[in-house]
């Protein structure tokens, strides 16, 4: 799916029942699978396995959330993970309609960091690239 992306894929990882993750230098990549229901102990795994491996709690970064299929997504674990990484600059998401679009929008009260929804991902990733250059 993310083949046309112009940065250098670092590595890709795949979590059975989750999804896909891709981590670039200033930003990681989510492609959630259709139906899941992602809660607080999904959250975790990915960031203990991939997540603090790239980027720890110091080297800045962006989560951009390309929702290419239909998952559900408790917002209260937004508090969580700023918690465990305050190194995330920015959470960008990608929607392909403005019904999710205004189903994204119910997370910026969750999150006290930058959040901005997109309906492409070169736009979503030139924003968090300008987030971590001007930061």
């Amino acid at each position: 799916m993310l083949d046309n992306i112009e940065h250098k894929l670092i590595k890709k990882h795949t979590v059975v029942n989750i999804g896909s993750f891709y981590y670039y230098e200033n930003f990681m990549i989510s492609e959630i699978e259709e139906g899941v229901v992602i809660d607080l102990e999904m959250v975790m795994q990915v960031t203990d396995m991939y997540t603090k491996k790239y980027y720890g709690r110091h080297k800045p970064f962006v989560y951009i959330a390309n929702r290419i299929n239909s998952y559900s997504l408790n917002p209260t674990v937004h508090f969580e993970t700023a918690k465990i990484l305050p190194n995330t600059k920015g959470y960008a998401i990608v929607t392909y309609s403005k019904m999710n679009a205004e189903i994204a929008n119910i997370e910026r009260p969750f999150l006290k960091i930058p959040i901005q929804i997109f309906y492409n991902m070169e736009e979503a990733i030139k924003w968090a690239e300008d987030l971590i250059v001007h930061d």
